[in-house]
């Protein structure tokens, strides 16, 4: 299969569970700003919206969207366990795969890379922030992973709060967060992940300033 993904965006997550189930892939670097490939495709034939991640699977099919292609990758490689099965169980995934999509990710995290957004909107973010983060800080305590055991949605989650690094949420107000934070950035398929994709945005950035 095919992941197309840019470097340290939410299509990090795909990475991080093809490593965790050394699932074979073939990653396709997508630029954030002008929607090609680094070969020169359009990445508007892959997705029309533009947005990573996307996956060709190997009969050709095209699936887009993050919770989608993380359940996709976890069902293509169950003995990984990367998702529940079944029942009560994989609906507790899901919650926690939209919470990670709808709360952090577009609520929380999306606005406040808008550098033109007005101080008294980023306070307002990070003050609704706070309380998704609470939530979230309560089902941690006492857990290392959101479910049983590790899963796509900490997978997920781990990316997501990766992007601290450029806003500025505050994760130590949170202990617990905090703490899954940095347990989980030392698990080898998440350091693994970090490496490379910083190593790829970095050159990124460079790409831009040389453009």
């Amino acid at each position: 299969m095919d992941l197309y993904f840019s470097p340290l965006a939410c299509s990090m997550a795909s990475r991080i569970a093809l490593y965790e189930a050394e699932a074979p892939a073939r990653f396709v670097e997508v630029d954030s700003h002008t929607k090609r490939t680094l070969d020169g495709e359009d990445f508007h034939a892959v997705n029309p919206l533009g947005l990573v991640p996307a996956i060709r699977a190997d009969d050709g099919e095209i699936l887009t969207e993050n919770a989608a292609i993380l359940q996709y990758i976890a069902d293509s490689f169950p003995e990984a366990k990367l998702a529940p099965e079944g029942g009560m169980a994989r609906s507790r995934l899901q919650q926690w795969l939209c919470f990670i999509g709808t709360e952090m990710h577009k609520a929380l995290f999306t606005p406040l890379f808008d550098p033109s957004l007005p101080e008294e909107v980023v306070a307002k973010t990070l003050e609704a922030g706070d309380r998704r983060l609470a939530y979230l800080n309560d089902h941690l305590t006492g857990r290392e992973f959101l479910l049983d055991q590790f899963s796509v949605a900490d997978a997920y989650l781990v990316t997501i709060l990766n992007w601290k690094i450029a806003t500025p949420v505050d994760l130590e107000k949170w202990p617990a967060v905090h703490s899954y934070y940095r347990r989980l950035k030392k698990r080898p398929s998440v350091a693994r992940a970090l490496s490379e994709e910083g190593a790829l945005y970095a050159a990124e950035q460079e790409r831009r300033k040389a453009a």
